[in-house]
């Protein structure tokens, strides 16, 4: 199976003028000290690569090599002073990796009377170049945004603990954009006919995204599923009494059905090396392949606990959006509006089919299903409702050849749900019921989504810089709106 282990690498390096060098003897260490900091905090989010003190159009050339060489996601600019923009410009263009300009003080606010009473106009201006980060920031970003180089600017100090965690976002944003390039996106069967929302331009997703779509045969499945030992059943067997709470009513036939289709799954998405999955089929009533996408979603379920996120429907563009919750660490579980409840201001969302444990309140429950409504036969399904708490609700889109993704922060909340077997849960927003609801339609995404617990708007947003896609913000838990 994918595995998201390769270390992701973030690039980073220091501009100064050259010229002060001389003019004070002090400046340059100082200022290094600084760039040390900042280097310490990125080495706790990622792997730093460093290119030193770039003062020179000789010297831009040599880090560009380097973080050629080094493949690095994102380079980071730490602004110790103030500096040319033709030391930046050369890196960029070379590179082709979103900037992200570090406009970091060593403190809030320069000691003026401390600087004024030093008594000596050299080397106040050496006090107050060690603390002119900002003079740069117009300069570079007038450059950067003529020559077409996507970039934002992280401003702050030292002792700013925002600082940080705007870089984290950061960094977790560009995590995602590496993941998604080397995620390899199984289609398993075909849509579900007529549900003209969830049909997609597979070439752009995969221009888009860097995705690769690995187009995955039935037949591959089932052979895979003759071959499965009992042995091998029954350790699935045991893999699901301690994932789920297994309903009384669960019949062993259809226990032992799913877990000899849950093994098969396993071993197609380590054949194709697969870090996600969108399937659909039905087949004929008595059919083996009835048999098998009957029986997949405790299996389903499984591999979107485990980083490979599996959306029914054949709904591609739904399960790009729950990798992009899962490479989050928010889980990422496909979801669907079920109802509005204008008592309580709430709507309820969820779905049938696989979810995602992370989410669960409590148990995750296994249960017999007389019938899969709209689709064929009947067999195990999931029941469970999202933890009570911040949620985000992510949905790709295509619209005219474009991609966009579409954002919405709020709240699992309390209150009666349905039991028929389902993933479903009760969500408030900073929008009323039907402002929400309309809002997020009318931006046009098919009826499906990802949802994700956490807040997660702030770094959707950094994502959709760093793929130069639009992001829409319906609504936020801090109220703001579109």
């Amino acid at each position: 199976m994918q595995t998201d282990d390769k270390k992701m690498k973030i690039g980073l390096f220091s501009i100064g003028l050259d010229t002060y060098w001389g003019q004070f003897p002090n400046l340059l260490p100082r200022l290094l000290t600084y760039e040390s900091e900042i280097a310490d905090h990125l080495n706790e989010m990622a792997e730093v690569v460093m290119a030193g003190m770039v003062d020179s159009t000789a010297k831009a050339e040599d880090a560009a090599d380097l973080f050629r060489c080094e493949d690095v996601e994102l380079v980071c600019v730490f602004i110790s002073t103030y500096a040319l923009s033709s030391t930046v410009l050369p890196i960029a263009q070379r590179v082709k990796k979103p900037f992200l300009l570090l406009n970091i003080q060593p403190v809030a606010a320069i000691d003026y009377d401390a600087l004024n009473s030093m008594g000596d106009r050299g080397r106040m201006t050496g006090e107050w170049l060690a603390h002119c980060q900002a003079c740069s920031v117009p300069e570079l970003s007038c450059v950067l945004h003529r020559a077409g180089v996507a970039y934002d600017i992280v401003t702050g100090h030292l002792q700013d603990a925002a600082v940080w965690q705007e870089l984290q976002e950061w960094v977790d944003a560009a995590r995602v954009v590496a993941g998604m390039r080397r995620n390899r996106l199984g289609i398993l069967g075909h849509y579900y006919g007529g549900m003209l929302d969830v049909y997609t331009d597979t070439t752009l997703q995969a221009t888009t995204f860097g995705t690769h779509i690995e187009q995955l045969e039935m037949c591959e499945l089932k052979t895979l599923r003759d071959g499965v030992t009992q042995q091998e059943v029954q350790e699935k067997l045991e893999e699901f009494a301690h994932t789920f709470r297994v309903d009384n009513e669960c019949g062993s036939y259809e226990l032992e059905r799913a877990a000899r289709t849950s093994v098969a799954l396993d071993k197609l998405a380590a054949a194709h090396q697969l870090g996600s999955l969108a399937y659909y089929y039905e087949g004929s009533p008595g059919n083996d392949y009835e048999d098998i996408v009957t029986s997949v979603i405790a299996g389903n379920t499984l591999l979107t606990g485990k980083g490979i996120p599996v959306a029914g429907e054949c709904e591609v563009k739904n399960v790009q959006a729950m990798k992009i919750m899962s490479l989050l660490g928010a889980g990422g579980s496909f979801s669907e509006p079920y109802a509005m409840d204008f008592n309580d201001d709430v709507v309820l969302w969820g779905h049938d089919g696989p979810a995602h444990p992370l989410l669960a309140d409590g148990h995750v429950s296994l249960v017999p299903l007389p019938v899969y409504h709209g689709k064929p036969g009947k067999g195990l399904s999931i029941q469970m409702s999202v933890h009570q708490g911040p949620v985000t609700l992510l949905s790709v889109c295509e619209d005219k050849g474009q991609v966009s993704l579409l954002v919405a922060e709020g709240e699992s909340v309390d209150g009666s749900t349905f039991h028929i077997g389902n993933t479903n849960s009760r969500y408030r927003f900073s929008l009323p019921v039907k402002e929400f609801m309309n809002r997020w339609s009318k931006a046009a995404p098919s009826h499906h989504c990802a949802i994700g617990i956490g807040h997660m708007a702030t770094r959707i947003e950094k994502v959709g810089l760093l793929l130069g896609i639009p992001v829409i913000v319906v609504c936020k838990a801090s109220k703001e709106r579109i």
